[in-house]
């Protein structure tokens, strides 16, 4: 019998959280079939209804955060095995548990998080194999970098994919596009935060390649258009800062861009490009951490420090006939060996035979 650890549900939705809904859901659609009987959803009790309803609802708890997670989860989940979606786990929990950690970033990318985060999540990590917990993660690239991390034979590690179908749940809501002038086929969308990692203060020379095209540059997830303003065109007009965007309003950017750039330096797996290539919008990202995993041969490549640039492929896909047709076709093959059942049947698979 399965437990999930439902504190995701009151966390502000991101990478990680958006992944531990995922598997949720697909668990819960298990669980509706008969596959897991018994699975529960334990969540804090000052959060909102579950929306899944396969999995039994047990809201309990006076603590919040990290205080319930690591004080009070541990016993409720007794008699079950804990699966913990988000990166964190309880100690206490010890080997009756599976937790998934997205990447090294608390190790390889410590500019990117405040000192007391990453100082946590380092002792964390590094407590819970000693704990006895099962370690699982989303890529290969992660497994290699949290095995050397945390000094463990990388076998320990299991992998589970991420999928990308969820973006096809909603119709596309077209009117963000009239909303921000944004016209189908003459824009490139980018979507990341401002994370140290996440690459977007290097766009300057993709940006003024835009703009010299009369084209646009289309930023979800950043709000500040000063982060892209360059000497090619100083006064940034060529950005389009479009905040923080509903899955409707992303798939009708994805159904109507130009391409996906996505710059990241550092990916556990990398969402935004499998979204990208399930709607059918060309790729360009750098060759980084996990992304080729994700995108193989279905994306244009280029280097965050190296001889092949952004503003070249970029030239590329707007100047070489048939390409983002073929880049099209090939995503969207290549998104097709990705789903969110698949990662979730991967899972129970990997996780501990029996309950202590």
């Amino acid at each position: 019998m399965i437990a999930v650890n439902g504190r995701f549900l009151t966390q502000r939705v991101t990478g990680v959280q958006r992944f531990a809904a995922e598997i949720t859901r697909a668990l819960d659609a298990m669980a509706a079939e008969g596959l897991l009987p018994g699975a529960r959803l334990l969540r804090p009790a000052a959060g909102a209804p579950s929306p899944f309803p396969h999995l039994r609802d047990e809201p309990f708890g006076r603590l919040r955060g990290q205080g319930w997670e690591q004080v009070e989860l541990p016993a409720r989940a007794r008699g079950s095995v804990l699966v913990n979606l988000g990166n964190a786990a309880p100690l206490l929990a010890r080997g009756r548990q599976a937790v998934v950690i997205h990447d090294a970033g608390a190790f390889d990318t410590p500019d990117s998080y405040s000192l007391a985060f990453r100082t946590w999540y380092r002792a964390l990590h590094r407590a819970l194999p000693r704990a006895g917990a099962r370690l699982l993660t989303v890529s290969e690239f992660s497994r290699g970098r949290i095995a050397h991390h945390l000094r463990i034979d990388a076998a320990r590690i299991g992998v589970i994919h991420e999928g990308g179908e969820h973006i096809l749940r909603e119709s596309a809501d077209a009117a963000v596009l009239a909303r921000h002038d944004l016209q189908p086929g003459r824009f490139a969308l980018v979507v990341g935060t401002r994370a140290a990692h996440k690459g977007l203060a290097g766009l300057g020379e993709a940006q003024a390649l835009l703009a010299s095209r009369g084209l646009t540059l289309a930023v979800a997830g950043a709000a500040d258009a000063n982060v892209f303003r360059n000497a090619g065109d100083p006064q940034g007009q060529a950005v389009a800062p479009l905040g923080r965007v509903t899955d409707a309003e992303l798939r009708a950017l994805y159904e109507s861009a130009l391409c996906l750039i996505f710059p990241s330096r550092y990916e556990g797996f990398g969402l935004p490009p499998l979204e990208a290539m399930t709607c059918g919008c060309p790729v360009i990202a750098a060759h980084a951490a996990a992304v080729p995993e994700v995108c193989g041969e279905a994306a244009l490549w280029f280097d965050n420090d190296g001889p092949r640039r952004l503003p070249d492929a970029l030239a590329r896909l707007l100047d070489e006939p048939g390409l983002p047709a073929r880049l099209r076709t090939e995503g969207l093959a290549r998104a097709a060996g990705f789903s969110w059942r698949a990662a979730a049947e991967r899972l129970v698979a990997l996780l501990p035979k029996e309950a202590a």
